[in-house]
């Protein structure tokens, strides 16, 4: 019998894959907890429908990522702080002050995409990655300069 898992089931595949089991397992065990259902002319249909509107979604997603990085690129965000000697900061740069910064530009961007591997302690010029999309990657141009 084949069935359409509505899950992911341990030993047996990922969601939204057809997979052939045996009768009893899909009608006492599968079926009932809703983990499956079975692989009918039209809900073989019905998941081939939903699976392309998932990947118009996602390309949607990637080409609205693709517009936002570049304007993003474009950007040269400024960081005013206090600095000591030898230009080091008191206190540091983190992903919170870049995303206020991106914020006054007019631009909306979770901190948590910021991908800053440890916050930024000396004046200078940095690059700071911007993941917008799993593959779209913004490089952010952040200047950190003395109050």
């Amino acid at each position: 019998m084949e069935v359409i898992l509505q899950e992911d089931v341990h030993s047996l595949g990922k969601s939204g894959e057809i997979v052939k089991v045996s009768a009893g397992y899909a009608r006492n065990y599968l079926i009932p907890r809703g983990l499956a259902m079975l692989a009918t002319t039209r809900n073989v249909k019905v998941l081939e429908h939903q699976k392309r509107m998932v990947t118009q979604k996602i390309k949607k997603q990637e080409k609205k990522a693709q517009t936002t990085k570049e304007t993003l690129e474009a950007l040269s965000l400024t960081i005013r702080k206090k600095a000591g000697e030898q230009d080091k900061l008191f206190g540091a740069v983190t992903a919170m002050d870049i995303e206020e910064a991106i914020a006054k530009e007019g631009y909306a961007v979770d901190r948590r995409r910021i991908d800053l591997k440890e916050p930024i302690k000396n004046l200078g010029v940095y690059v700071v990655p911007v993941k917008l999309h799993p593959e779209v990657i913004a490089q952010v141009k952040v200047w950190v300069v003395n109050e």
